[in-house]
C-alpha cells in the first residue's frame, strides 16, 4: 500500500494542546487547504458543497495505542471506539465547512487539525449519503466531558 499527500492543510494551530477536538467544537476556526497543482483539476465542482470531508495523516502523534483515555471521558476505552489520533494508521477524518475556492486553495472553517497536516483526500459531504439518525453512541451517551480543545496526551513523545 502506498499513500502520498495531495496537499497540505494550513490552520492556526501549531501544537495539539489547544486545538479543537472535532470540527463541531472548532467554533468557526478558519484554515486553508492547499491542493498541490497536479491535483487541482480534481477540484472542479467542489465549490457547490457546503461541507467537505478531509482525510489527512496525523504526522505528529505518538505511537499507536489500543487503549486510550479519550478527551471526553476519564475512563480508558478501546481505540476503535474513540476518535483518538494515535492509531495504527494515523488517518484523520474531518467534516469542514467550505467557504470558497480560489484555484487550488480551499478556504475552510471548523478546522481541527494542526498546521502543516498532510492531506490524503477530499470527498464531498452530502446529507443524502452521510447523515443517519442513530439511537446509540456507545460510551459517549454517558461521557462526562465537555472539553472543546485537545491537550497533549496523544502528541509524539507523550
Amino acid at each position: 500500500m502506498k499513500l502520498k499527500p495531495i496537499g497540505v492543510i494550513h490552520t492556526p494551530f501549531s501544537r495539539a494542546e489547544g486545538t479543537p477536538i472535532q470540527p463541531s467544537r472548532a467554533d468557526g476556526a478558519e484554515g486553508r487547504v492547499e491542493v498541490f497543482p497536479r491535483f487541482a483539476e480534481g477540484l472542479t465542482d467542489v465549490d457547490g458543497f457546503d461541507r467537505i470531508w478531509l482525510l489527512c495523516w496525523f504526522d505528529r502523534v505518538g505511537a499507536a495505542k489500543l487503549t486510550v483515555t479519550p478527551f471526553l471521558d476519564d475512563v480508558p476505552r478501546g481505540l476503535f471506539a474513540t476518535r483518538a489520533p494515535c492509531r495504527p494508521n494515523p488517518i484523520g477524518l474531518s467534516c469542514v465547512r467550505l467557504l470558497r475556492v480560489e484555484k487550488n486553495i480551499l478556504h475552510v472553517a471548523d478546522v481541527d487539525m494542526l498546521d502543516g497536516t498532510p492531506l490524503l483526500d477530499i470527498k464531498p459531504y452530502t446529507s443524502m449519503m452521510d447523515h443517519y439518525e442513530v439511537k446509540r453512541c456507545g460510551w459517549l451517551d454517558r461521557a462526562p466531558g465537555t472539553r472543546r480543545e485537545a491537550d497533549d496526551r496523544f502528541a509524539a513523545g507523550s
